[in-house]
């Protein structure tokens, strides 16, 4: 699926029927039930379209969750599947219920592998924090039990499942999307030969659910960063450079992260090819893995269901050479981002050029920037991102010594303090004796806070482990941010003096 584009999830639209009929015939081939007939969506649509989501890959509906708001203490946990849909009236939607149940996921086959169903599940948790519902349950089925239907019970096989000592492509997969069992149900799909009419009731519970709180925010409030430690080392080819980048991606992935973060130039090992030619020469033959490597990033950002920082690379634009970076949404978007500030070696040894744009960048948990190294050492910068509801920082940097890696680690927990934002910084480690100007790597990933109650007294959320390949993982609390911006022991942004001094850029 390599050329996919572009993947979206957005509201289920009457118009998509034929597509998704389509998708239920193919998702659904060894099924004897029937599928959902166009009437059936349309009534759907009337009384609830905020959750009905489909799942759009190149324009083409390839999957859909189907979802009701209920009153769960109709039906209590002893149930079927019929009554909870009544027998395909929906007359059992309830537009004050407190439960979004869930009656139907599927993903078309050619496309399952991309993680789309969990990016399903993940917009059903969002719908049902923004809506405050108190949790969301389903009746999964158990479609290899039979399998095991004389060897284990219904309850010995769950048990089994849960332990993994067997795989079950439906069980499994709810689990590990954070879904408890909370009991066998009996009889509740009587067609469904697979589970032998049985179904696992699943719950996951909104943590923020408010009784008396019916306006709650869509924006995602904890969020998970994975900053990669890069190990510089020789590679063949770019193939061999994608297989150690796509590793860090699947790691992270696994992690359920939704930022990948990689350091500034971590593809510099590819100049170990171009030896014979000068630092200045050399650079620009890099620069043409730009682009591939753009374009392989974007993909992995949709397959591996994350949000990808790709460091920076060198970039040959009307013959100049700047240093770019890409960020690499995970619904097949991609904004680009340049170093501002070109360090006097980048000048002197390979004619580099510095950037004039500073953006920030929309991102599905919120807005976020991105200064490259160098750029950290300049508050300007962090001040007019922070001006733009910036919450996270992300800082790829590449140092050779101790003391240029206290200079960009100091300045970044500035910046964390004075712009009431979380700062994530990642560099490469390790030697390249046979790259010039590129010999030794020093770094320590890290990811730094404001200083205050809600946060380490220190401001240091995490750190890696100095001058070792690794992968840092740590959630941030943006409510946290929030509350600081309203009600911190001092307050850097609402108290500048804008009556004295002002930050803002020319261009």
């Amino acid at each position: 699926m390599s050329d996919i584009k572009q993947i979206e999830i957005r509201n289920l639209l009457i118009e998509d029927y034929e597509q998704l009929k389509e998708t239920m015939t193919a998702a659904y081939e060894n099924w004897t039930a029937g599928h959902w007939e166009k009437h059936h969506i349309e009534k759907l649509l009337r009384l609830f379209p905020e959750g009905q989501i489909a799942i759009v890959v190149d324009d083409q509906v390839v999957g859909c969750a189907l979802t009701l708001r209920i009153k769960y203490s109709k039906f209590g946990d002893k149930h079927t599947y019929n009554q909870i849909i009544g027998n395909s009236s929906f007359d059992t939607f309830d537009a004050k219920g407190d439960v979004l149940y869930g009656i139907d996921v599927f993903i078309k086959p050619n496309y399952r592998g991309l993680r789309l169903g969990r990016r399903l599940y993940d917009a059903r948790k969002e719908l049902c924090e923004h809506m405050n519902l108190r949790a969301i349950v389903f009746g999964g089925r158990i479609p290899n039990y039979y399998k095991y239907a004389e060897k284990y019970t219904p309850k010995q096989y769950i048990a089994a499942v849960r332990a993994k000592e067997i795989f079950d492509p439906v069980l499994t997969f709810q689990l590990s999307n954070d879904f408890h069992v909370k009991k066998l149900l009996t009889g509740y799909l009587p067609y469904d030969k697979e589970s032998h009419e049985n179904a696992v009731l699943m719950q996951w519970d909104n943590i923020y659910y408010n009784e008396d709180d019916t306006a709650m925010s869509n924006v995602k409030s904890v969020v998970r960063l994975g900053l990669v430690q890069w190990q510089m080392r020789p590679h063949k080819n770019l193939d061999e450079f994608f297989d150690q980048a796509e590793f860090f991606v699947d790691a992270v992935s696994n992690y359920k992260s939704d930022f990948a973060l990689f350091p500034e130039f971590f593809n510099a090992p590819m100049m170990m090819h171009y030896n014979d030619l000068n630092e200045a020469q050399a650079i620009r033959k890099l620069a043409e893995f730009t682009e591939p490597i753009r374009e392989r990033f974007v993909q992995y950002a949709m397959s591996y269901n994350v949000n990808i920082i790709t460091g920076s690379m060198p970039l040959m634009e009307d013959g100049k050479l700047y240093n770019v970076g890409y960020f690499c949404h995970r619904n097949g978007d991609c904004d680009r981002y340049d170093k501002i500030h070109i360090t006097p070696d980048e000048a002197k040894f390979w004619g580099m050029t510095g950037g004039n744009k500073v953006k920030i960048i929309q991102s599905d948990c919120g807005p976020v920037g991105v200064v490259v190294c160098y750029d950290v050492e300049f508050p300007e910068l962090g001040r007019i991102l922070a001006e733009q509801d910036m919450n996270i920082l992300f800082v790829p940097f590449l140092t050779d010594t101790q003391n240029g890696y206290g200079r960009v680690r100091n300045c970044a927990r500035a910046r964390a303090i004075e712009n009431e934002c979380y700062v994530a910084i990642a560099g490469s480690v390790g030697n390249l004796p046979k790259v010039h100007n590129m010999d030794i790597q020093y770094a320590q990933s890290a990811v730094f806070t404001p200083c205050d109650f809600a946060f380490p007294y220190d401001g240091v959320k995490a750190e890696a482990t100095p001058n070792t390949e690794m992968i840092l993982l740590v959630e941030v609390d943006i409510t946290l941010l929030r509350e600081l911006h309203e009600r911190g022991s001092v307050r850097n942004l609402k108290d500048r003096r804008h009556d004295l001094y002002q930050v803002k850029t020319l261009f």
